[in-house]
């Protein structure tokens, strides 16, 4: 008598790639490592303490949560350590490590843990770290130094103690090339914007590494290479206009490149996968809107830089977006 075979039924899906989860945002991981490297090249042991602190808010805030979940201690794919390092990047080099700390706390709290954990939250929780710095200390986070081969001692208010002013270390306050485009109309050289010798963020230090960071990625096709393009080309386009029509009050496109976060923000914080369009026509969508309220905010807005801003926002339209570009069924 022929035995009758075993029949396995399951749900799908029923194919399955080979990259998971941690293994791409180990790998993101790693080309965020040498932009790091830039930023200790040109600001020293500051920025190491700096990305220590934020790193260490979201990793220690983590795995408190993390512990009593179901799926166990939620450290291992990466998650925590990507936000720590992007919201390090996002800070000036003279900030107080308890800050970057706090940061940190709240950008895994209330941007990731809150909404359920990984792939739940609507906004990026790097950003939304920053913006609650941004919003509860903007004298330090707006506090920019310049490059001068301090490497081996602290700057700004590094060592301030939690809710105290602190003592300063000695160093030269500097406006970022935003800032002195935006209230004195003077532009910072490209070539200085382009390999990082200016002052501003820990990731505004090597405008080559994120450019040799997102082609990896694209080739890689970790991210969705239409979100930081139709970011580009819409900033390239209107900034262009604005500059064709007075060159002496706006900013060159290149200008609006290189400077300030826009390349960090487009290749890293834009394309964070549980925060943007899931359709090509979304992701399209999404990123035009992020480039027009970055030009709109850097020329109009009271503040110099609108990357962070422009992203959260369109972060909260990602929904909407995704509603009415949702591909037919097949058949209908």
């Amino acid at each position: 008598m022929k035995v009758p075979q075993e029949i396995t039924i399951s749900t799908s899906p029923f194919l399955h790639h080979r990259e998971t989860t941690p293994k791409i945002m180990w790998e993101v991981v790693y080309t965020l490592v040498p932009v790091l490297l830039a930023a200790f090249y040109y600001f020293g042991l500051s920025s190491l303490l700096v990305s220590v602190s934020a790193i260490g808010g979201c990793l220690l805030t983590e795995w408190y949560y993390g512990r009593s979940t179901p799926r166990g201690v939620s450290l291992k794919d990466g998650s925590g350590l990507i936000t720590g390092m992007l919201l390090a990047l996002t800070l000036p080099p003279g900030f107080p490590m308890w800050m970057a700390f706090l940061g940190g706390v709240v950008a895994i709290g209330a941007g990731k843990i809150i909404w359920g954990g990984l792939g739940q939250n609507v906004f990026n929780p790097a950003l939304l770290g920053r913006a609650f710095l941004q919003a509860a200390f903007p004298t330090a986070i707006t506090t920019w130094e310049l490059p001068n081969g301090h490497y081996f001692g602290p700057r700004g208010t590094n060592l301030a103690m939690p809710f105290f002013q602190g003592t300063p270390v000695d160093a030269v306050s500097s406006a970022t090339p935003l800032s002195q485009m935006k209230f004195s109309h003077v532009a910072t050289a490209i070539p200085d914007l382009f390999i990082g010798n200016t002052s501003g963020s820990l990731g505004e230090t090597c405008a080559l590494l994120l450019l040799l960071a997102g082609i990896y990625l694209i080739v890689r096709k970790i991210i969705n290479w239409r979100i930081p393009a139709a970011i580009l080309l819409t900033v390239g386009v209107f900034s262009g206009i604005l500059f064709w029509i007075n060159p002496e009050k706006f900013a060159s496109p290149l200008f609006m490149f290189f400077s300030g976060g826009l390349l960090l923000g487009s290749v890293y914080m834009a394309t964070d996968l549980a925060t943007s369009p899931l359709s090509g026509k979304g992701c399209w969508i999404f990123g035009i809107g992020i480039g027009l309220l970055v030009v709109l905010i850097r020329v109009w807005g009271g503040l110099p830089e609108g990357v962070m801003y422009a992203i959260l926002l369109m972060n909260a339209c990602t929904p909407l977006i995704n509603k009415f570009t949702q591909p037919k069924v097949y058949g209908h």
